[in-house]
């Protein structure tokens, strides 16, 4: 059996001490995470990150660093995530458009809020935070995606 974590990516933006955050529906659970999504087939990190914070959250993402990569073994379910976690901007906020399935609403809240809140989806959700809030700041152009002609 071959061991295959899920890439996904994550959207930090803050505003004002606050953090754009969703509140969604996960396997009847009530739970808090970043604009995050997976990797769609064909798609870059970069084309990712700005599809699901658009879809999640109906806010523009303009992704500006990537603060870090994490790698998340998911207790007792053998599955794990390879999350890729930007920060940037938000703008063009869409009010009416629909969110993704799943998503009740997006929010912002405080690192604080958070913390309180024992309604995170994982621990990666702090992780990001904390390394954004420490300055944790790679350039865009660190990753790439290599075509090949067949």
């Amino acid at each position: 059996m071959t061991w295959k974590p899920h890439a996904t990516v994550a959207a930090i933006v803050e505003r004002d001490g606050k953090f754009l955050m969703v509140e969604e529906n996960v396997e009847g659970k009530i739970v808090y995470n970043q604009p995050a999504g997976h990797l769609d087939p064909g798609e870059n990190l970069i084309d990712a990150v700005i599809r699901e914070t658009r879809e999640e959250t109906a806010w523009s993402f303009t992704p500006e660093a990537l603060v870090g990569i994490y790698l998340w073994p998911q207790p007792n379910t053998g599955r794990a995530f390879l999350r890729f976690a930007f920060c940037g901007s938000c703008s063009d906020h869409q009010a009416g458009q629909a969110l993704d399935e799943g998503i009740l609403r997006a929010l912002w809240l405080s690192k604080d809020e958070l913390q309180n809140s024992k309604k995170l989806r994982s621990p990666m959700v702090l992780k990001n935070i904390d390394d954004f809030l420490a300055g944790h700041r790679y350039p865009l152009d660190i990753l790439s995606t290599v075509d090949y002609e067949k």
